[in-house]
């Protein structure tokens, strides 16, 4: 079967063409020619085709990224290209961030909800109930902490605004979805670039919050809907998208899309996606779609 193995590093000492040319041989692939991609940016990228077993492919991905600080993504060759929908997750992909976590420090518990946010993103809790759980435990915060939060703690994280005016710039579409809350996805989207996005209502009285979140919960099967809805309506298929996203909740539509990435995602996530990004930045995303760097949009 013909695959496609694309890498970046920021290292400048990574030998990236010799790399992948080993790590291909030793899984018992037969490798193409090296392109490069990066055309003299920060990043170094590029991509080579190769032939080899699925179990091959399979194994070369985790075999390269042990090989040191790499960046990698391998997919069937008809699956290389530039993708029709960007949709992302919010919180620690777009942003650095857990939101609901940082609106905790406001009331002293973040360590209590941090502990439950990282065990329902690792998959060991269900999402929904865990939600409604830490948003009970935020009764009564006044609305004024949402608005310090984002001021003073939410920061976009590296290349999130470049991967997104890029796809833009190229025709695509892009769509935030998030677990977390409109509040914030109604803003980080304007920050970011996004055209559109979802998440969850915190329901408030005018003044506070009043510890309930608004139904139905947008959680795993909702982003996958939100994938499949949004090809729809491009006359597109879930293959045309790329789909974002670090927590067990960002699964299912990493599965169903045609080029899935885990960002500094939990181990459940990283084992799944396509391709994985945990030493550069988010404009590695459009590498693995083959882009150059002479066709990013730097924002």
């Amino acid at each position: 079967m013909d695959w496609v193995l694309v890498a970046a590093a920021s290292a400048a000492d990574v030998r990236l063409p010799a790399l992948a040319a080993s790590a291909v041989k030793a899984a018992g692939g037969e490798a193409g020619e090296w392109t490069s991609l990066a055309d003299g940016a920060p990043l170094h990228a590029g991509f080579l085709p190769f032939a080899a077993s699925g179990e091959g492919a399979a194994a070369l991905r985790r075999q390269i990224e042990a090989a040191g600080p790499v960046d990698a993504a391998i997919m069937p060759a008809a699956r290389f290209g530039k993708k029709r929908l960007l949709i992302s997750d919010m919180d620690s992909t777009i942003i650095g961030q857990e939101c609901i976590d940082e609106i905790a420090d406001a009331v002293g518990l973040k360590a209590k909800i941090s502990e439950i946010t990282e065990r329902a993103m690792r998959g060991e809790l269900d999402f929904e109930a865990a939600l409604t759980e830490r948003v009970s435990m935020l009764k009564g915060l006044p609305l004024s902490a949402l608005t310090r939060t984002l001021e003073e703690r939410i920061t976009l994280n590296p290349g999130a605004r470049t991967l997104i005016a890029t796809m833009k710039a190229h025709g695509a579409r892009t769509l935030l979805v998030s677990g977390g809350f409109t509040y914030f996805t109604s803003r980080v989207a304007d920050i970011a670039g996004f055209e559109s996005h979802q998440g969850n209502t915190l329901i408030d009285d005018g003044a506070a919050l009043t510890g309930e979140v608004g139904r139905p919960i947008l959680g795993r099967e909702a982003k996958r809907t939100a994938l499949i809805e949004a090809v729809a309506a491009l006359g597109a298929t879930p293959e045309d998208a790329i789909a974002m996203g670090d927590g067990a909740n960002d699964l299912d539509m990493i599965r169903a899309s045609g080029l899935g990435i885990a960002y500094k995602a939990k181990p459940v996530v990283a084992a799944e996606a396509t391709g994985a990004i945990r030493h550069t930045d988010l404009t590695a995303a459009l590498f693995f779609q083959g882009y150059r760097a002479s066709e990013f949009v730097r924002r």
